[in-house]
């Protein structure tokens, strides 16, 4: 059979940088450098700019991949963002604020490299899953310059939406048996202080303390089955940002566990796509 077809192209060809060094930290007791890298993904045409992405990958503070969800991420470059995916510094090279300092450099690098990249450096979101959504959530409520740390500090670290996926919110709200159960949970290495025993010092670490008015557009996904971040860590940030009147979206997965197929299905996407849509505005 013999078909004639015409095609419109309406979506353009891409870029893709994988290992793109955006910073370096001090390594090995001072000795060393390290290199801290993205990967990116970001439309061919010159003549627009696009909203662009962050993605922080999650893993407890204790691992991470940047290049775990790049085929999923490639969806969303292909609904018109340019999409960059951030290494940060894990809890056992380094403990908080550290890693949220990584993301906040990442975030400044892009903006530098606006032109680059063909970035509109006005319409940069956040997204992250897990321990990189307690990073989103952070990145976009922690605006306190002393999180601004490194290269690039001309540039603004800010961001004009986020989507956190299960994040932890409040550390005091995990189950523990005990102080000494609690020594080595994610949340205390992350700190390098027991949670337990100083409450107080981690919840001034905690998203639920940085919430304001002026907070960005968020959108919380969250499964109602999740046995690792329990689901009222959502519900606790979800509250505070509604009282202080902010722009607040609770996406609710009814049967979802943590990090588990539900989030990576085309319904979900596309009330990511959406959000972002409307958070940071059209192509331009």
């Amino acid at each position: 059979m013999r078909k004639n077809i015409q095609v419109k192209v309406k979506v353009p060809q891409f870029t893709v940088i994988t290992g793109l060094m955006y910073a370096q930290r001090d390594s090995w007791f001072g000795h060393t450098m390290q290199d801290l890298k993205m990967d990116l993904i970001y439309p061919e045409d010159k003549e627009r700019k696009y909203p662009c992405i962050v993605w922080i990958c999650g893993g407890a503070w204790l691992q991470m991949d940047r290049s775990a969800h790049l085929a999923y991420l490639s969806e969303l470059a292909r609904k018109g963002f340019t999409v960059a995916s951030l290494q940060y510094r894990t809890s056992n090279e380094t403990p908080f604020p550290g890693p949220l300092e990584d993301v906040k450099a990442g975030i400044r690098y892009l903006r530098a490299h606006a032109g680059r990249f063909h970035i509109d450096p006005e319409k940069i979101g956040v997204m992250g899953e897990s321990a990189g959504g307690y990073l989103t959530c952070m990145a976009a409520l922690a605006t306190d310059p002393s999180f601004d740390v490194g290269e690039n500090l001309e540039y603004s670290s800010s961001v004009q939406a986020a989507c956190p996926w299960y994040p932890p919110t409040d550390f005091r709200g995990f189950p523990y048996d005990s102080a000494e159960q609690c020594a080595a949970a994610p949340e205390s290495l992350l700190l390098g202080k027991n949670v337990m025993r100083h409450a107080g010092e981690a919840l001034k670490c905690c998203p639920v303390s940085f919430v304001t008015p002026e907070a960005p557009p968020f959108l919380i996904i969250h499964g109602k089955d999740d046995h690792t971040v329990p689901f009222t860590q959502s519900e606790l940030l979800y509250e505070k940002l509604e009282k202080a009147g902010c722009d607040v979206t609770l996406l609710a997965i009814e049967g979802a566990d943590h990090a588990d197929l539900h989030f990576f299905q085309e319904k979900i996407w596309e009330e990511i796509g959406d959000f972002f849509r409307k958070s940071l505005g059209n192509v331009r």
